[in-house]
């Protein structure tokens, strides 16, 4: 059977992701993967300078997705189908390009852990992610900010002449285009996977890059890699060198021999070929193996205590499967990240396919064993050699520029190829995707002016690279200007500068709150406390007066500034000027998990605790609870001694 690819519908209970928040994102969501400076001066020289090669200050230009609930409905979904007569590949181009399934024919084995539901989750860098199968992520430590974004995709011809799906994005972080070519060869039982990132400035970028896999877990489900230590990630934020397989008096290769959730970023030797497996009682399951440009290989667990396996639940359905991570990066670990000289590149190629070998030797005592099989078993497979001939076969057509499309992404690529000019042979950028949110930066990059909005409004996206700052340096300083100016020169890290320029746009502003509401960041950040509730109750009242209707957008600004308002608030113990906020709130807004809890924390301010205990004992759900938030036990502890309810129970490192 030749390979073919088609387009299809999938079907899946699905909870909208929601409009953006509006508000832009002046500090990034809280990234559970990071360490301090003392811990730093312990790691190998290498691995502490690119863990402090610029982290993230903001998520600017991107903006943060929380507009979602826990309320699924049967979703259809556009999907690409990749087939020979082997293996049958699922992807999701509008859903970060993941790939959904990996399909053993011959075996009737799904390789992957395919999630039966879409539900948002607060885990990547801005807000949603969804778990399950393949996902590749760019940008910076964490899941990306393109997880539940569309990706452009494409028909390309195949190194063996028949076609493979090109998958392409501008990343928006670091402000790079990358492609993800997808080729299955006719009658081979593995997926290849070949990877571009391009730096078109003069500059250099930090680049981050971890493919991640699902894989179903079971009690006798082993993770193998070709490595004897592993640095050990815990969510008390620790970095620490481990033995692998065992470490504090339990194999951690077996996922549910842990209780809390970790990462193992596995010391793969150099001259060692990069692979990893996880393999069932029998032996069977799924191999990714690599060219050694992606250097790194990691296993995420959740662990069997009550934390994880609730964070299972939430992000499926109850009486589901759990799964694990088995990850492979550009970097030892996933808080380091890599240099990529102006004009250069990095490329690769992965390999996904079954695995099967004695499952004696993988599940036995001789660890040094256990991996020998494996990887025999591969190499008889795929040989080594094959994934670097077909690296090399697939970069004959790297270049190639696309046909068919099959699906359209973002049109900020095609903005910035048309500022910067840049010749990106394979990943064309079209004009044509240009929409709305586009519209008036085109008009500052062709006219020098930011155009005025047309009706009354949430200002729009805002950019922040060097040449977008200097355009708006430039242009007329009307009140959006100097708001959009602002935000590009706090990205900079020149605070006061962006202060100065929100102060002169707010003087002759018809629309107060966006620039009341980033000069109470600024506030916030500078260590002042009164202040900024004094501008937050200013910007939501502002607000309040301003809005036109209850429609999508407004519905979605007042809820982002009503929650950080009364944050504020009740830090400075104005309770009831934050109760005020809350009642201005719409009815539907109030009701929502996130609010009710918001609710639960008023009434303890208010010294109501009896009313505050009856909110939890109604039982609500944060659809937007952060990976590692503590909130509702905090919350909960203030309440009572009484140990905290298994529904509210998402602790992912131990108490104290």
């Amino acid at each position: 059977m030749a390979t073919t690819v088609r387009r299809t519908v999938l079907t899946l209970p699905a909870a909208p992701v929601g409009p953006p928040n509006p508000l832009p994102a002046l500090r990034p969501l809280d990234e559970m993967h990071s360490i301090d400076e003392r811990a730093k001066q312990e790691l190998p020289r290498e691995m502490a300078r690119q863990i402090g090669y610029e982290p993230l200050r903001t998520l600017l230009p991107v903006r943060v997705l929380d507009g979602y609930g826990r309320e699924r409905t049967e979703t259809p979904l556009d999907a690409i189908v990749i087939e020979n007569e082997r293996l049958r590949v699922t992807v999701l181009p509008g859903l970060g390009g993941r790939i959904h399934s990996l399909h053993h024919k011959p075996t009737g084995r799904e390789l992957l852990y395919r999630n039966p539901v879409f539900q948002p989750a607060d885990f990547a860098l801005n807000g949603a992610w969804y778990s399950g199968g393949i996902e590749w992520n760019i940008g910076a430590t964490g899941h990306t900010t393109l997880s539940c974004a569309p990706l452009h995709a494409a028909l390309v011809p195949a190194p063996d002449g028949g076609e493979m799906v090109r998958l392409w994005e501008w990343e928006r972080l670091r402000d790079l285009p990358f492609q993800v070519d997808l080729w299955l060869p006719a009658d081979s039982d593995f997926l290849h996977v070949g990877v571009r990132i391009r730096n078109p400035h003069e500059r250099p970028a930090p680049v981050y890059w971890w493919s991640n896999i699902a894989v179903e877990e079971h009690e006798t489900t082993r993770v193998l890699a070709p490595a004897e230590e592993a640095w050990q990630f815990g969510y008390e934020r620790s970095l620490r060198r481990v033995p692998v397989p065992e470490f504090r008096g339990a194999d951690r290769t077996y996922p549910l021999r842990s209780e809390y959730p970790a990462d193992y970023f596995y010391e793969v030797p150099a001259e060692a070929r990069k692979w990893i497996a996880s393999l069932d009682a029998d032996g069977h399951g799924l191999v990714q193996t690599s060219t050694d440009v992606l250097r790194g290989r990691k296993l995420f667990l959740w662990g069997s205590g009550r934390g994880g396996r609730r964070w299972q639940e939430w992000l499926t359905e109850p009486g589901t499967g759990g799964y694990a991570e088995i990850q492979a990066g550009l970097a030892r670990t996933q808080l380091e990240h890599i240099r990529l000289d102006g004009g250069g590149e990095f490329s690769w190629l992965e390999s996904y396919g079954p695995l099967a070998a004695d499952p004696t030797a993988v599940h036995g005592d001789d660890w040094g064993a256990a991996r020998a099989e494996a990887e025999a078993r591969l190499a008889d497979a795929l040989p080594r050699a094959a994934v670097d001939a077909a690296y090399e076969a697939w970069r004959t057509c790297a270049d190639a520029e696309p046909g068919e499309r099959l699906a359209t992404g973002s049109g900020w690529g095609a903005l910035e190829v048309l500022r910067g000019g840049h010749k990106l042979p394979g990943t064309p950028f079209d004009e044509a995707t240009l929409d709305e949110e586009q519209e008036p930066w085109r008009e500052l990059l062709e006219t020098g002016v930011f155009p005025e909005p047309r009706k009354v409004n949430p200002p729009g996206p805002s950019l922040v690279a060097p040449h977008w700052r200097d355009m708006l340096e430039t242009a007329p300083a009307e009140p959006l200007t100097e708001y959009h100016l602002g935000i590009a020169q706090w990205h900079a890290g020149d605070l006061a500068q962006a202060v100065r320029s929100w102060e002169r746009g707010l003087q002759l502003a018809p629309s107060r709150w966006p620039l009341l509401r980033c000069l109470a960041v600024a506030d916030q950040e500078g260590g002042n406390a009164q202040r900024p509730a004094e501008r937050y109750a200013e910007a939501f009242d502002d607000l309040c007066q301003e809005r036109r209707d209850d429609g999508e957008t407004w519905t979605s600004a007042t809820a982002a500034l009503g929650r950080e308002a009364i944050d504020a608030l009740l830090a400075v113990h104005r309770t009831a000027d934050a109760r005020a906020v809350w009642d201005r709130l719409g009815p539907s807004v109030r009701q929502r998990g996130r609010f009710r809890l918001i609710d639960a924390r008023l009434l303890i301010a208010e010294g109501r605790p009896e009313q505050a205990r009856a909110v939890f004992d109604a039982g609500f759900e944060v659809a937007d609870l952060r990976e590692g938030a503590e909130i509702l036990g905090e919350v909960w502890s203030q309440l009572t001694d009484e140990p905290l309810p298994d529904a509210y129970d998402y602790r992912m490192r131990p108490q104290g």
